[in-house]
């Protein structure tokens, strides 16, 4: 699985967020209440700006594009700029496609206790208090009145280290999801224009193979 797939499927176990003030309660507070109102979010839609910094490679890159999600286990996150790519998710298979290289790679969605903990909340069995250890954190380049919610796995995860939320201080509208890798990576999902609940029709999920395409199934061709 791809760190890009992989991230976004982080993206999604917190991008729903809870109602009700924050500031004067404890990070597993907090925490709980995020998980309550994404039991309530049938699907989403949000524009996103994706950033990277830092790593061995000292890489650093930006990103934007529109992102669909519906339950159980649907997604959609198609980058527009500065490069076209399409990572799709139609509950059973996720498909990652990149015109330029003409090339599409199809592997299974994660299931059960074989998938890793940000997979689990895709098919629902996955909740912030049971699988993370939530702390506050200190965000410097996070929005003006927002709080910061640092999630570290209770079971090593190998494509992250730990997640940071950051949310309105008042509705808990979810602003920023920032995971930082074991290499010292930071990458960072911006949200905006977040809708709930606007019944997106599974035909949104459904990926049309291109056509003159090389296809390859994840772990062999």
């Amino acid at each position: 699985m791809t760190k890009v797939r992989v991230l976004g499927i982080l993206a999604w176990l917190v991008v729903a967020a809870a109602s009700g003030g924050a500031q004067s309660r404890t990070p597993e507070a907090v925490a709980r209440d995020i998980q309550q109102k994404y039991d309530r979010v049938r699907d989403f839609s949000s524009d996103f700006v994706h950033t990277y910094r830092g790593g061995v490679l000292k890489q650093q890159a930006t990103e934007r594009g529109k992102l669909l999600v519906k339950k159980p286990g649907k997604m959609r996150w198609e980058y527009t700029a500065p490069e076209r790519k399409l990572f799709v998710s139609d509950g059973a298979k996720i498909y990652s496609y990149i015109p330029q290289d003409k090339q599409v790679t199809v592997g299974n969605m994660p299931q059960g206790d074989q998938a890793p903990t940000p997979a689990l909340f895709l098919t629902g069995n996955g909740n912030l208090t049971r699988d993370f250890t939530p702390s506050f954190d200190n965000v410097s380049d996070a929005p003006a009145g927002t709080l910061q919610l640092k999630l570290a796995p209770k079971r090593a995860e190998a494509e992250y280290d730990s997640l940071t939320l950051v949310v309105d201080a008042k509705t808990l509208d979810l602003r920023m999801l920032i995971a930082i890798d074991s290499q010292g990576g930071r990458s960072t999902f911006s949200f905006s224009n977040l809708k709930e609940n606007t019944g997106l029709a599974d035909n949104q999920f459904v990926f049309q193979m291109p056509r003159n395409v090389d296809v390859i199934t994840a772990g062999g061709r």
